[in-house]
């Protein structure tokens, strides 16, 4: 494998302004293509919006969703790809031809659609189809797979997808800023409006518990444990009424940060993978040294009822991370 230009970006959507969303898009791509880019990651439903979806009936929501892959912001993204010669990863809301609808994460390039998954664990809406199985693909001859938000934080959806074959896992979010019955947790509180004037206060709330703290003590792990390259995508600024605060990441199969989106705004960074780390990371050895025999059985077993994971109103019982 040679050596790959990966490019995460970050961007603050507007919901159901698909105009909008695509002019982020087109701009963040233009500039990770001038950083010697290969391949460019955007966040969970950047094409759509995110939040904005709780509010939907199942008419509206399904009149914001599109066909895959051949709804028009798909054949967009494939278009764009064309012009600047890059892949390009991208979420939206899917409508498939029964009518169900799926929060979605496609691949594209010049040629067309290499790869689509479909949300494990969504929640944004109670009528969203779970898809069913789990995505990898081959980028310029790296072994690639993406998980959508929640997905990545059952560590079994990580592993399986490793094991699979993923070297390079994408992992686009609209993620931190919720409540939870984590200590430090819940939303952010700084006002996002008085950024330029006021950096302080949201960078403080931003690099805590509330936020990269929080994905400092699950992020680095999944790519250490897995000795994969995480390349991570998330939102910043207002998603409906909730703040989210970027921190788009790549992170090597030692867990170590390669590049990272500081800018209170929107941003990309590129970052190189490298295939000799791969099986110079700890993970990488301790896949090697597993016993299944000793703990298939029990990783087989059942649990009770799914919880569903709720933070669409200040006011819900229960909590949790996402």
């Amino acid at each position: 494998m040679d050596h790959l230009r990966i490019a995460t970006a970050q961007f603050e959507h507007r919901s159901a302004d698909k105009a909008h969303n695509r002019a982020r898009v087109r701009e963040l791509a233009e500039i990770a293509k001038q950083q010697g880019a290969q391949v460019v990651t955007f966040h969970e439903c950047c094409l759509s919006g995110y939040a904005f979806a709780r509010h939907l009936s199942w008419e509206e929501l399904q009149a914001v969703a599109e066909p895959v892959p051949d709804g028009e912001s798909t054949q967009w993204l494939i278009q764009l790809a064309n012009e600047f010669n890059l892949t390009l990863l991208a979420g939206l809301l899917e409508r498939d031809e029964d009518g169900k609808v799926y929060n979605t994460y496609i691949c594209v390039d010049a040629n067309g659609l290499i790869a689509r998954h479909r949300k494990l664990h969504p929640f944004i809406h109670p009528q969203l189809t779970p898809g069913d199985s789990y995505t990898t693909f081959t980028l310029h001859g790296w072994n690639c797979g993406m998980l959508i938000c929640y997905d990545n934080n059952i560590p079994e959806n990580v592993r399986a997808t490793h094991f699979l074959g993923a070297d390079i896992l994408f992992m686009p979010h609209v993620t931190m800023g919720t409540p939870s019955t984590r200590p430090g947790a819940g939303y952010f509180t700084a006002d996002w409006k008085t950024r330029a004037t006021d950096p302080t206060s949201l960078r403080s709330e931003f690099n805590g518990l509330k936020g990269r703290a929080w994905l400092m003590k699950w992020l680095p792990a999944r790519a250490y444990d897995n000795a994969l390259y995480a390349v991570f995508a998330n939102a910043i600024g207002m998603d409906d009424d909730q703040l989210k605060n970027g921190c788009s990441m790549m992170l090597d199969p030692f867990g170590d940060i390669l590049t990272e989106c500081r800018l209170l705004g929107n941003e990309v960074v590129t970052a190189t993978c490298v295939p000799e780390k791969l099986t110079q990371a700890g993970g990488y050895r301790y896949q090697q040294a597993r016993r299944p025999e000793l703990y298939r059985d029990i990783l087989n077993q059942s649990h009770s009822a799914h919880q569903q994971v709720v933070w669409l109103s200040s006011d819900s019982e229960e909590k949790k991370d996402s």
